[in-house]
This record gives C-alpha cells, sequence and structure tokens, in this order.
C-alpha cells in the first residue's frame, strides 16, 4: 500500500487528493497539514486516520488537540509542524498543495529524506528551481508535476526522453476575461475574477488565471521541471480546457494530453506514476465538443504574462519578486483594497525596485519575499 503525506489537505488539491485515495483504495495518509480550517481537518482525520496531522496556527493547533484527544493522532503547528510531516517517516510521497512560498522548506525537507513529490506547490520552483532541482538529483527524488499543464508536458515526455524538445506549448484557457481590453477591466470586481469559466480553483489561483499570472508561473516552472530555455516555451489560449498542454519535438511532430477538466487525472496519475488507474468521472466526448479553438495570448492587456518572461530571463531573485509582489497584490485584491488592473503594476514596481542576487540561497529568496512585502505595504 502507497504511503503518502499531504500539505494543503483543506484546500482544492488537498481535497481532491483525498478524493482519489477514498476511490482508488489502496493509499494510506500518513500525515496532514491545513492553514486554519480545523474544522475540515478534524473531519479527515476522523477518516484517514493520519499519525501526524500540523495546522498553521498555534492556537488552532491547541483547539485541534482537543477535539482529537480520543484519537492517537499527534498534533504539531507553524513552520515546524509543515517540516514534521514533510518528514514522516512512514510517508513515500509527499503532495505538496499548500499555497505560496510556504512550500520550499518542506519540500526541501522531503527532498533530503528521500520522498518523492508530487507538485502542486508552483512558487517552489518558481523562486527556488535552482536549488530544489539539483537536491532532487542528488537525493534521486522525483519530481511528479501534479499542475494540468505540467502533467500533460510530463505525459507527452513519456517514451521521449532521449529525443530533442523543440519546443513547449503550455496552454490556457484565457481565463475569464478572454478577449477584454484594459478599458473593459477598469472596474471589475472580484466576483466577475472568481468566474472562470472551465476549472473549479482556489481564490488565489482563480485570480491568477484572470491575469494571466498563473500561466506566468507556469512558465517559470516549466523550465524547471523540463530543462527548457523560456524561449522555447510559447503559450497557446486554448478556450475549451481540452488540450492541457503539448510538446513538440525537433522532427516537428506534436503530442499532446487532452481530456476532461479533471484535475483528480493529473492528481491520481502523479500518485500511482508509471501506472494509469481507472478514475470516474466526465469522459471527453469528441461528438459534442465538435471543434478546439486556438489564440495568441493578450500580453499587451494581460501584462503578468510578460512580466513573467522578463523576470525569467533576468533570473536571480527576481522571480522571488514577482512571486512575493503577485501574492500580496491578489490579497488586497480580494480584500477590495485595489483594482485588478493594479496587480500588474505592483508586480512590476516590486521587480523594479529588487536588489538583484544572482544565485539566492533559501534565506536570501525569503528576505526577498519580505523586501516585496515591506515596499508593497509602504506604498498600496
Amino acid at each position: 500500500m502507497k504511503k503518502i503525506a499531504i500539505l494543503g489537505s483543506t484546500g482544492s488539491i488537498g481535497t481532491q487528493t483525498l478524493d482519489v485515495v477514498r476511490e482508488q483504495g489502496d493509499i494510506e495518509v500518513v500525515a496532514l497539514a491545513a492553514g486554519n480550517n480545523i474544522k475540515l481537518l478534524e473531519q479527515q482525520i476522523r477518516e484517514f486516520h493520519p499519525v501526524l496531522a500540523a495546522v498553521w496556527d498555534e492556537k488552532k493547533a491547541e483547539e485541534l488537540k482537543v477535539k482529537t484527544a480520543d484519537l492517537s493522532v499527534k498534533i504539531v503547528c507553524g513552520m515546524e509542524g509543515l517540516l514534521a510531516v514533510a518528514e514522516v517517516p512512514e510517508s513515500e510521497i509527499l503532495v505538496t498543495a499548500i499555497v505560496g512560498m510556504l512550500g520550499i522548506r518542506p519540500t526541501i525537507a522531503a527532498i533530503r529524506a528521500g520522498k518523492d513529490i508530487a507538485l502542486a506547490n508552483k512558487e517552489t520552483l518558481v523562486t527556488a528551481g535552482h536549488l530544489i532541482m539539483p537536491l532532487a538529483a542528488e537525493n534521486h527524488v522525483t519530481i511528479l508535476p501534479v499542475d494540468s499543464e505540467h502533467s500533460a508536458i510530463f505525459q507527452s515526455l513519456n517514451g521521449e526522453r532521449k529525443n530533442k524538445i523543440h519546443k513547449i506549448l503550455l496552454t490556457a484557457s484565457g481565463g475569464p476575461f478572454r478577449g477584454k481590453t484594459r478599458t473593459e477591466l477598469e472596474n471589475v470586481t472580484v466576483e466577475d475574477a472568481l468566474k472562470h469559466p472551465n476549472w473549479s480553483m482556489g481564490r488565489k489561483i482563480t485570480i491568477d488565471s484572470a491575469t494571466l499570472v498563473n500561466k506566468g508561473l507556469e512558465v517559470m516552472e516549466a523550465k524547471w521541471l523540463f530543462d527548457v530555455e523560456p524561449d522555447r516555451i510559447q503559450v497557446v489560449v486554448q478556450p475549451q480546457s481540452v488540450i492541457h498542454s503539448m510538446v513538440e519535438y525537433e522532427d516537428g511532430a506534436i503530442i499532446a494530453q487532452l481530456g476532461t477538466a479533471d484535475m483528480r487525472l493529473p492528481i491520481q496519475y502523479a500518485l500511482y506514476y508509471p501506472d494509469r488507474r481507472p478514475l470516474s468521472g466526465e469522459r471527453l466526448d469528441f461528438y459534442k465538443l465538435l471543434s478546439i479553438t486556438f489564440e495568441q495570448p493578450d500580453v499587451e492587456t494581460f501584462r503578468g504574462l510578460a512580466l513573467a518572461y522578463e523576470a525569467l530571463e533576468k533570473g536571480g531573485n527576481v522571480p522571488t519578486a514577482f512571486n512575493a509582489a503577485n501574492e500580496r497584490a491578489v490579497a488586497k485584491f480580494l480584500d477590495r483594497k485595489i483594482k485588478f488592473l493594479e496587480i500588474p503594476e505592483i508586480i512590476e514596481a516590486c521587480m523594479e525596485q529588487c536588489r538583484f542576487v544572482a544565485n539566492p540561497s533559501v534565506e536570501e529568496i525569503l528576505s526577498t519575499e519580505a523586501a516585496a512585502y515591506e515596499y508593497i505595504e509602504g506604498r498600496w
């Protein structure tokens, strides 16, 4: 029986991972970590009986200890708790479904402990890919992508690893504002931005999809996952979200992975790789689909994508400034403190004021994040 630990078990990816566990019946969940949703976490603990559970907030952890006093689970908290879940001896795979740069240190800890990583935390590779990928190779650890796009690329590379990649074609739905002009986006609301046409995701990633920043983060992640240069990663808008991404080889052949918009598929593929398992749910019906269309992304209106390429080209700690600025800007937009179009403005300003570090350590990455937060709070 495969044994896993999950960081972010109460979020969108975490709960869908547990859906896969329920359906397959041969995975043991040995550790769970959540933010502050202890009501759902308690339910998960009672259902899956992990040996360890972590909560970010210390008071919430104490509350959860009382609620689970009749169980044998150990409750921990804070970063130390996340690290304990990452390193728990019983697990083989760590699912990193936590949001934000909190995922960096636990991912590093898990790699050093010899755990394979089912990666759903973009920020880990965006900001620390230069540290993570060599460390994984050194420890003979496999990084298994959970994002639908990166999973599609990973699947399209099966059996082709010795052949040269000419281009990665990273698909995007275009989000809820596809085709809109900057003028039309001036006064969009939080509710407007959260209406993704195809995918059901968490609030932060849904806003990132609306700005196309999410696709920019995926470009950065793809560079590290698949060892390709930025100019070989092309974003293609595919509004139906049927083609999840493609790989073009040097002979011109293009291999794609298609399917319905169901995150359980890439999650399950990562957990059981290289095997495939039956999965319940809707199947792609080409007779109903009729057509698949493609568009070029509008990087003038959705400047977050262009800024991501710029950050990746500059390298060093600039992607960290990009990511940190976006995290804080999205939080401010969700709190209705800034407008939608101010998100890329804040990102660009933080990139410009970033004190460049060519090969940042984890401490320098976190310092860059803190500096970006301080800068934003001082101006917005």
